[in-house]
């Protein structure tokens, strides 16, 4: 089974997720592999810094330019969404060699960018991306206020399209309103997906990634 992580936007903890669900995959003898396709803010002088560099680690493989480049193949310089980044390069993503690349690999894990309905390509956004592929999902949010409209707003979206939502998961956020409140008003209006806290500074191999691999089968 392939499960594509996603967001509420942009520095919510994706990565920090998928990296924790790769380590426990591994400690639990099962196979660990990641995509993440699509990456913005990328700096080839600072290779160990990236995202992807921090999937290789949780994968236990070498930050090296061909493995960045495999787990990473859409690298943009500029911050910012991925149609843009793009063109500022004099580039287009292509969507359906983005999907092909997806089904291809087959990863346990693929890891979107920015939020729900980030711009992906001059027609297509990160939503139709994971239509297109009708994986389960995953949806990281923040504790921060303003988010419970963010979270309903992003589910709202995922069930327009019928995506399975596997489960969500809030990652505290500084200085935030309680978590558990969060939490239990989000369970009001969302009561089918479990949801999941993930205290602030949480260590990589918290707990939460062994509990929730356990309910992810291959």
């Amino acid at each position: 089974m392939t499960l594509f992580i996603t967001a509420t936007g942009t520095g919510i903890g994706k990565t920090f997720v998928a990296a924790g669900l790769l380590r426990a995959f591994r400690r639990a003898g099962r196979p660990a592999t990641a995509l993440k396709p699509v990456l913005s803010g990328y700096d080839p002088a600072a290779p160990a810094d990236s995202d992807p560099a921090h999937l290789l680690a949780a994968m236990g493989q070498p930050v090296t330019a061909p493995n960045i480049a495999r787990v990473s193949p859409l690298r943009f310089a500029a911050p910012l969404s991925p149609d843009i980044a793009a063109a500022r390069e004099g580039r287009v993503i292509d969507f359906d060699a983005l999907i092909n690349l997806c089904r291809h690999e087959n990863p346990h894990l693929i890891e979107g960018i920015g939020g729900v309905m980030v711009p992906l390509t001059h027609s297509h956004t990160v939503l139709d991306w994971m239509a297109a592929l009708n994986h389960p999902v995953l949806l990281v949010a923040g504790s921060y206020l303003g988010t419970l409209s963010h979270t309903l707003t992003a589910l709202a979206a995922l069930q327009s399209r019928q995506l399975a939502i596997a489960a969500i998961i809030i990652n505290e956020t500084p200085n935030s309103p309680p978590i558990d409140e969060t939490i239990a008003t989000l369970r009001r209006f969302a009561p089918e997906p479990p949801i999941h806290p993930l205290p602030y500074g949480a260590a990589p191999d918290n707990d939460l990634f062994s509990r929730l691999i356990v309910d992810l089968k291959d």
